[in-house]
C-alpha cells in the first residue's frame, strides 16, 4: 500500500493536490485528525483492494496537530511506509489566495493572516524537514500543480526516481523546493547584447553565445558528473526526487541554456527526467 500525508501551509493547495490524486485513483480523506492516523492506516491495509491512499493533515486540526509526532513514530512501528508531501507557497501569494476567497486563516480568526501564517510556518516546521516531497506553489497554477503531482503520484512513476531541472530569476527568489541548487550569474550575460537580449535561451543563438565561452562547458561538465554522482545516494536515503534548480538574474537566459543542456544529457541516462522554466514567461513579458 502507497501511503501519502498531504501536508503544508494553509492556502498553499492542499485541498487541490487531494483532487488530483484521487483523479490517481488513491482513496482520499481530508483534514484528519493527526491522532486518528495509524487507526486509519491500519483499516485500509486490511483491504487488499485499497492499494493507494492519501490523506490530508493540517493546522485545521488546531490544538490535535501537536499529536502528529507520536502518530508518525505510530505509523513507523506497525510498518506502515509512508511519504509526506509538504506543499508550500510564498507569503505574499498565500495572503492574496486568502484575500480573494474572502476566508480566514484557520490560526487567526481574528488577527491578520500574516500573524497566522507565521504561526503556522514555527508549527510546520519540523514536519517540513521530514518531508519526502516539498512543492513550491507561488508561482503554479491549478494545471502546473497537476502535472507535477502526476509526474510525482502516477502509477508509471512509483518505481523510479525523478529528477526535476527548473530555473529561475534570483530577483524573485530562489525555489522553495529545490534540494540543490546552483548559480549561473558568473557566466557572460546576452541580455547586454541587443541582439539577443528579447531571446530567451532557448534560442540557439543565445545558446551558442553561452556555450561559446570556456567556462560555460567546463562547468556543465562538472554539473552533470555530481548529478550522476548524487543520484544513487539521495535514492539509497528513501528519496525519490531530486529537485535541482538553476538560476540567473532574470531566469530567462543563462540559467535556461544550462538547464536545457543538463535535462538532454540527464535523460540520456535517467528514466524520468522533467523540467521547468519558472520565470521565462514573465521575463519575457516584462521585455516586452
Amino acid at each position: 500500500m502507497r501511503f501519502v500525508i498531504i501536508t503544508g501551509m494553509a492556502g498553499a493547495g492542499k485541498s487541490q493536490a487531494l483532487k488530483n490524486l484521487e483523479d490517481m485513483g488513491y482513496f482520499c480523506i481530508d483534514n484528519m485528525l493527526p491522532n486518528l492516523l495509524s487507526q486509519f492506516a491500519a483499516l485500509c491495509s486490511e483491504h487488499e483492494d485499497i492499494d493507494k491512499v492519501a490523506v490530508g493533515i493540517d493546522s485545521r486540526s488546531r490544538e490535535f496537530f501537536n499529536s502528529i509526532d507520536a502518530s508518525l513514530i505510530k505509523l513507523r512501528e506497525m510498518n506502515i511506509k509512508y511519504e509526506v508531501l509538504f506543499l508550500d507557497a510564498s507569503d505574499e501569494v498565500i495572503i492574496k489566495r486568502y484575500k480573494e476567497t474572502r476566508r480566514p486563516h484557520p490560526l487567526t480568526k481574528q488577527g491578520s493572516i500574516l500573524q497566522g501564517i507565521a504561526s503556522e510556518r514555527d508549527q510546520m516546521n519540523e514536519l517540513k524537514e521530514q518531508a519526502e516531497y516539498i512543492i513550491d506553489t507561488t508561482s503554479y497554477t491549478p494545471v502546473q500543480l497537476r502535472e507535477k503531482m502526476w509526474q510525482m503520484f502516477s502509477d508509471d512513476s512509483q518505481s523510479y526516481f525523478s529528477i526535476s531541472v527548473t530555473t529561475f530569476g534570483y530577483k524573485r527568489g530562489i525555489p522553495l523546493d529545490a534540494d540543490l541548487v546552483f548559480d549561473v550569474r558568473f557566466l557572460p550575460n546576452p541580455f547586454y547584447i541587443d541582439e539577443l537580449k528579447g531571446y530567451t535561451g532557448l534560442n540557439k543563438k543565445v545558446r551558442d553565445y553561452i556555450f561559446n565561452f570556456k567556462e560555460t562547458k567546463v562547468f556543465l561538465t562538472k554539473l552533470l558528473d555530481m548529478v550522476n554522482f548524487l543520484v544513487p545516494y539521495y535514492a539509497k536515503q528513501g528519496k525519490n526526487q531530486l529537485v535541482i534548480a538553476i538560476g540567473c538574474t532574470g531566469g530567462m537566459h543563462r540559467s535556461v541554456a544550462i538547464a536545457n543542456a543538463l535535462y538532454e544529457e540527464l535523460q540520456k541516462t535517467h528514466e524520468r527526467v522533467f523540467i521547468e522554466h519558472r520565470d521565462i514567461d514573465i521575463e519575457k513579458k516584462r521585455l516586452g
